[in-house]
C-alpha cells in the first residue's frame, strides 16, 4: 500500500479534511475518513488503532478500498453476497402453479397458511413467493363484458365524443343515483381522536329514498343536478327541462346515458323531435363505466352520502344540493383517457382468454 501515502496537502487530503469538517455526514463514514487521513498524514496503523478504537483488520480494510476505489470506496459498503436462497426454483415454480391453477380441497382460494402447508414451506416463504410474482390470491375484481350487438359502435361514439367533442356544442354525461337512503344511526358514534378510529353503529333507521338526476359537462366539471322521489320518465323529462333551461340556447347539447327504460320511451322520443339541439348517445349495455358521471357519483358516495346520518328525506335532499353547490364553485373535471381502440382491444383480449377457460 505503499502507493497510498500521499501528502497532506493533496487534493485527496482536502477532499478527506471536507469529509470529516461536514456535520452532516455519517459517524461510520467519518471514522473511515479519519483512518485513511492519519495514515496519509505519516501515522503508523498502531498509533491509528489507539487513537481511532478500531482493529488493524478495519484499518487495512478502508487503506485497501481507499487505494482501489478513491474517495467513492469510504462512502459506500461493498456489495455483499446476501443468503443464499433455500427454496429451489422446482419448489417456486410448484407454488406458483398451484396458486394459478389448483385449489385447496376445503375452500375457495389460497391462503399463506394453506399453501405452506401443502408445500412444507414457512407461511412468510410463501408471502415473498406470491410478492416476487405479484400473485394475491385473497383478493378478486369483478367485470361484465357487453353482449350489445352494436358494442363497436356505441363504443366508438361516446368516446369520439370525450376525445374530440363537436365545435359550438356541449358533452353532458346524465343518469340517475336511484335509492339514496336517508338513513339515522340508532345512537351517536364516537369522535374521532388519537388512537381511535371514528366509530358508528351497525344498526339504523331507514327515513325514506330519493333519486338524484346528475348531468356532468365534461368541458368544466359542474354539475346540473336535482332530486326527485321516483325515476320514471315523467321524472326524467323533467330533469332535461331543467337541462334545456341552464344550458345556452345557441349550442348543441349532446347527452351521453344508459340504456334504461325510461330513457327510450314515446314520449322521450317526442321530446326529442321538439327540442332537436338535443341528441342522444347511449352506451353499451352492461357498459356504465362508459357514462362519466358515474364517477361524480363514486365522488359524492365517498364524500357525503355513505357516512352521513339524516334525519329525513328533506335533511338527505338538502345536504345533496349544499354539495353540488359546493363542487361547483370549485368543480373537479373528470377526463377521459382511452381511446376507443385501447378499449376494443382489451375487451377482445378479455373474450378470448374466457373462451380458452370452457
Amino acid at each position: 500500500m505503499k502507493d497510498l501515502i500521499r501528502s497532506a496537502t493533496t487534493p485527496e487530503g482536502l477532499s478527506l479534511d471536507a469529509l470529516i469538517s461536514n456535520g452532516k455526514t455519517p459517524q461510520r463514514i467519518v471514522l473511515r475518513a479519519q483512518i485513511v487521513r492519519y495514515y496519509l498524514g505519516g501515522k503508523h496503523k498502531r498509533e491509528i488503532s489507539r487513537q481511532l478504537g478500531v482493529s488493524r483488520p478495519t484499518i487495512d480494510l478502508w487503506l485497501k478500498r481507499y487505494s482501489s476505489l478513491g474517495l467513492d470506496g469510504l462512502l459506500r459498503d461493498a456489495p455483499r453476497p446476501g443468503r443464499h436462497p433455500t427454496i429451489s426454483p422446482e419448489l417456486e415454480e410448484c407454488v406458483v402453479h398451484a396458486t394459478l391453477r389448483e385449489k385447496p380441497a376445503n375452500a375457495t382460494h389460497w391462503s399463506v397458511r394453506t399453501m405452506a402447508e401443502a408445500h412444507g414451506l414457512s407461511r412468510m416463504s410463501v408471502q415473498r413467493i406470491w410478492k416476487k410474482y405479484q400473485l394475491k390470491p385473497h383478493l378478486t375484481k369483478t367485470f361484465k363484458l357487453s353482449k350489445d350487438p352494436h358494442f363497436v359502435e356505441k363504443v366508438r361514439d361516446v368516446v369520439g365524443l370525450y376525445l374530440n367533442p363537436p365545435d359550438k356544442a356541449i358533452v353532458l354525461c346524465v343518469d340517475e343515483k336511484s335509492q339514496i337512503q336517508a338513513l339515522d344511526r340508532t345512537q351517536p358514534g364516537l369522535p374521532l381522536k388519537k388512537g381511535r378510529l371514528q366509530t358508528m353503529t351497525h344498526d339504523y333507521k331507514r327515513h325514506g329514498t330519493t333519486t338524484l338526476f346528475s348531468a356532468l359537462n365534461m368541458l368544466d366539471g359542474k354539475i346540473i343536478g336535482e332530486c326527485h322521489p321516483k325515476h320514471r320518465q315523467e321524472e326524467f323529462l323533467s330533469f332535461m327541462e331543467t337541462v334545456e333551461r341552464r344550458t345556452p340556447k345557441n349550442l348543441d347539447i349532446h347527452v351521453v346515458l344508459d340504456n334504461y327504460g325510461s330513457h327510450k320511451t314515446e314520449r322521450v322520443k317526442q321530446w326529442l323531435k321538439e327540442n332537436p339541439r338535443f341528441h342522444f348517445h347511449f352506451t353499451p349495455t352492461s357498459a356504465s363505466w362508459l357514462n362519466m358521471v358515474e364517477r361524480f357519483f363514486s365522488h359524492i358516495t365517498q364524500k357525503m352520502i355513505r357516512r352521513g346520518v339524516f334525519h329525513s328525506v328533506p335533511q338527505l335532499i338538502d345536504s345533496i344540493m349544499d354539495f353540488l353547490k359546493r363542487h361547483n364553485e370549485k368543480p373537479t373535471i373528470f377526463k377521459w383517457h382511452k381511446d376507443a381502440d385501447t378499449i376494443l382491444e382489451k375487451v377482445e383480449k378479455g373474450k378470448q382468454v374466457l373462451g380458452t377457460l370452457h
